[in-house]
């Protein structure tokens, strides 16, 4: 009997990551309706709740770049389970903590080993091809449908026997996630081999080696390098489109709890954890069914840019429903434009940046975007949480919807300026 080569003995690692990403993004959307309520509890104000997810994003922001150089060099599979156990051990602190100070300090232990989902981006442009790129990315779309429609849900549930058991909860799940990554991913030397050689390899200068699949990371303070990428006259664009997506989405995320907690009552009580969860857990039915392969056909029929421009203007109609909405027909007529938005923008704007670039830049710039996302929230929920502490409640929704308007007037100049001859997006 012959041996099968070692090719063939390597399945796609894509179901492992999709499993990987569900699992983190379940945990994580635990803590997303939950967190609030919990520092409120413990004295925090809305601003102060605002800084503690910039926290998170700031101590991120300053690890990402050296977390990611680290999984060009060893491997993605490594610095995967990194991260999850620092996650492990923020969620165990946050579950036992009995002042702010110890919330604090959890979020800033995940944040500087936050990596899942850039690692996990720079493992899928590693073993796909530009072609199969945006699908392979909606993988990472319908894990953060599922996660949204779970975990937040699941959250509701579980904060009526105590603000602690959903925490204990997502630490459950990171440590599964762990176990999953140590188990069924494949190895780095694995997934060099599953590799598929694009017909644009990189040219004889460049480094072909297995840790350059993904391309290098740059350090926090290579300004120069990332303005270079600003510079460049189709990629430049789409981070920026980028950026203000992630902005108005950290807007959104960083202070909805509290901004529903005073706008809206069910059966003459407030909304709380479960009811905030709730609503996102419907914001990610919808993510789940446009992502399941909708916006992909939309993509393949209409093209990616006019497919970016219905995104923002779905997400400010969305944001602007929600700063007049006091009933909960309201609110989730917003959620439904809103959620339509983010399931369009992210893997298409993701994909589409990811096709501006050589194959050994590719890493280089999710870098970048990852560090864009985090500039994002750490300047979003702060500035949300000021304008709740003092009452704007609609100003709050508001903000979103402008800054997602402001995206639009970019994304439309930019295709007014397009060469005619470009065709339609390949999903």
């Amino acid at each position: 009997m012959s041996t099968p080569s070692p090719a063939a003995k390597v399945r796609s690692p894509l179901l492992p990551i999709f499993l990987i990403v569900l699992v983190d993004i379940l945990g994580m959307t635990l803590i997303w309706p939950l967190l609030p309520f919990y520092s409120e509890r413990l004295g925090a104000t809305p601003w102060q709740v605002g800084l503690l997810v910039a926290t998170y994003a700031f101590f991120q922001l300053v690890s990402g770049p050296i977390l990611g150089s680290l999984s060009d060099r060893t491997g993605r599979k490594p610095m995967l389970i990194v991260s999850q156990m620092g996650t492990f051990v923020g969620f165990l602190i946050l579950a036992r903590a009995d002042a702010l100070w110890l919330v604090f300090l959890s979020r800033a232990i995940d944040g500087a080993t936050a990596g899942n989902l850039s690692i996990a981006q720079a493992y899928i442009s590693d073993v796909t091809e530009p072609k199969n790129r945006a699908k392979a990315f909606g993988v990472i779309g319908i894990a953060f449908g599922i996660g949204f429609l779970l975990g937040p849900a699941i959250s509701g549930v579980l904060s009526q026997y105590g603000y602690h058991v959903p925490v204990y909860a997502a630490a459950g799940l990171s440590l599964l996630s762990i176990l999953t990554t140590y188990k069924i991913l494949p190895s780095h030397d694995q997934m060099v081999r599953y590799a598929p050689q694009p017909e644009e390899t990189a040219s004889a200068g460049d480094d072909t080696t297995p840790a350059a699949a993904g391309g290098r990371r740059l350090g926090l303070l290579s300004w120069g390098k990332y303005v270079s990428y600003f510079r460049a006259p189709e990629l430049g664009p789409l981070l920026v489109e980028f950026f203000l997506f992630c902005l108005f989405f950290s807007v959104f995320v960083g202070g909805f709890a509290l901004f529903a907690e005073r706008r809206f009552t069910y059966q003459g009580e407030p909304f709380g954890p479960k009811h905030v969860g709730y609503v996102y857990a419907f914001s990610g039915f919808l993510g789940i069914f446009l992502q399941g392969g909708l916006v992909g056909k939309l993509v393949a029929r209409f093209g990616e840019r006019p497919m970016i421009r219905a995104g923002f203007a779905s997400s400010a109609i969305g944001y602007g429903i929600l700063g007049w909405a006091y009933r909960i027909p309201h609110l989730l007529s917003s959620s439904v434009f809103a959620a339509t938005g983010s399931s369009i923008l992210r893997p298409t704007l993701t994909s589409m940046i990811t096709q501006k670039v050589s194959r050994s830049e590719q890493g280089v710039v999710l870098g970048l975007t990852q560090s864009l996302n985090c500039i994002a929230s750490i300047v979003g929920p702060l500035m949300g949480g000021i304008l709740i502490e003092h009452g704007y409640l609609s100003l709050w929704a508001w903000m979103p919807a402008l800054i997602a308007l402001g995206a639009l007037g970019i994304a439309s100049h930019r295709a007014a300026n397009a060469a005619p001859t470009e065709i339609k997006g390949r999903v």
